[in-house]
């Protein structure tokens, strides 16, 4: 028998809480190792600092786009064979960019890692909601993104040291060798935890059905919408991190970590407290609690980039810090509260969040941060007002009439016309 449609027990423990938190570091890992040596390859590939800034937005766009089939291809194949599959993309991928002469390579192998990239952490997420229940979901969820927490403070700082040492090139072996050796960790230790029975044959015109009956329900749409748009206000400083740590804070290629590392020690400490008050808060007393962080970090850093003359760390990074803990914080439980409208779509319901969330980042890396952040006081601004979005659409949400009631799952097509028209309206 083919070992992945074997049924076995659900996987708990640390083992699952490692792997899924080295799986969803990919992400964090492409996107950051580079920033440091981003002028270097921009002069070696004769390129603009503009054209440069395109390798985020290309890579967050295939990630995007593939977010759309990896979640539902896991509810039909598994979640084991195609992390397994993206994993192997990946690798194969980076030892593209290594090898690249030209913009336009890099940006074509770019969009190949954007394309299997979102394997480990979309379907990771529908894999924890597999094995754990109730606040025990949340705690994990918790512990997943706070070790994933660590993985934007070290890509940058493992980036300026490889670039410096061995050059740019030599930080994209370093992301293959990192696919290649996680690979194999996960064909040793990774079990399937979708079985056969409750796997969905992958046809089309139902899988457009399911992400029509996924966009009705306005709940869904509000909890994926205020999560990007919180999360939006912090990317807005990573996409940015070249120009405030290179050109604003004058710091050279290995200080990213004056950036980073109190923006991380921030969502470990708030993925750690919502792990701690799990079973005592309801996911929307956390989240609540979350946006309030937020609220008051936003409000400071804007505050502080109006009253200082050249905002720099320590202080620069305070109220950014506080932003991160309010996001992490806020996240596990909006993420569960989402997953549990459509129990039997957990797969594509990840998949559709990861899709809000890449169409918003790829805007704010690409477009939006660009033009903000050539003046602190500009993207404090703009990340003011992506929380104050956020909260809007979570305020929405909890107007709704039955906020806590999942959505009718949808078992069949037939079964697209019976979703409750409580989990449709506000």
């Amino acid at each position: 028998m083919n070992v992945d449609a074997q049924v076995h027990p659900p996987m708990r423990g640390p083992v699952l809480v490692v792997l899924l938190a080295l799986l969803a570091m990919f992400g964090p890992f492409a996107i950051d190792t580079l920033f440091p040596a981003f002028p270097a390859v921009a002069r070696d590939l004769g390129t603009t600092a503009l054209a440069m800034q395109q390798t985020l937005s290309v890579y967050i766009i295939a990630y995007g786009l593939m977010a759309l089939l990896h979640g539902p291809l896991s509810d039909a194949y598994g979640r084991r064979r195609i992390i397994l599959v993206g994993v192997a993309v990946f690798a194969a991928a980076s030892l593209g960019c290594a090898f690249a002469s030209s913009i336009n390579e890099l940006l074509a192998w770019r969009a190949l890692q954007g394309l299997s990239a979102g394997a480990g952490l979309i379907v990771g997420r529908a894999m924890v909601r597999d094995c754990f229940e109730g606040a025990q979901a949340q705690r994990v969820m918790s512990l997943v993104s706070m070790l994933f927490g660590i993985a934007p403070a070290l890509a940058p700082i493992i980036g300026g040291v490889i670039f410096v040492r061995l050059g740019w090139p030599a930080i994209f072996l370093f992301l293959s060798l990192y696919g290649a050796l996680l690979w194999l960790l996960c064909v040793i230790a990774l079990r399937e935890t979708h079985p056969v029975q409750l796997r969905q044959r992958l046809v089309p015109r139902r899988l457009g059905q399911i992400y029509r009956a996924l966009v009705r329900d306005r709940g869904f749409l509000l909890l994926a919408l205020a999560g990007g748009l919180n999360f939006g206000a912090l990317f807005l400083y990573i996409s940015s991190a070249p120009r405030i740590v290179l050109e604003q804070w004058r710091l050279g290629p290995t200080d990213f970590g004056w950036l980073f590392v109190p923006v991380v020690i921030g969502m470990m400490l708030g993925s750690a407290t919502s792990a701690r008050v799990a079973g005592r808060l309801s996911p929307r007393q956390t989240a609540t609690f979350g946006f309030g962080v937020m609220a008051l970090g936003v409000t400071l850093n804007l505050i502080y980039t109006l009253l200082a003359s050249e905002p720099a760390p320590p202080w620069a990074i305070v109220p950014i810090s506080i932003t991160a803990f309010g996001i992490a914080a806020t996240f596990p439980a909006m993420t569960l509260l989402m997953l549990d409208r459509h129990p039997r779509q957990r797969g594509a319901a990840s998949s559709l969040q990861a899709v809000t969330w890449s169409a918003l980042n790829a805007t704010l890396g690409g477009v939006v941060a660009p033009f903000l952040s050539q003046q602190p006081q500009w993207l404090a601004g703009g990340a003011l007002l992506l929380v104050t979005a956020g909260m809007f659409c979570w305020w929405r949400y909890l107007g709704s009439h039955h906020p806590a009631e999942p959505a009718a799952v949808v078992h069949s097509t037939d079964d697209i016309a019976a979703v409750s028209p409580a989990a449709r309206t506000l």
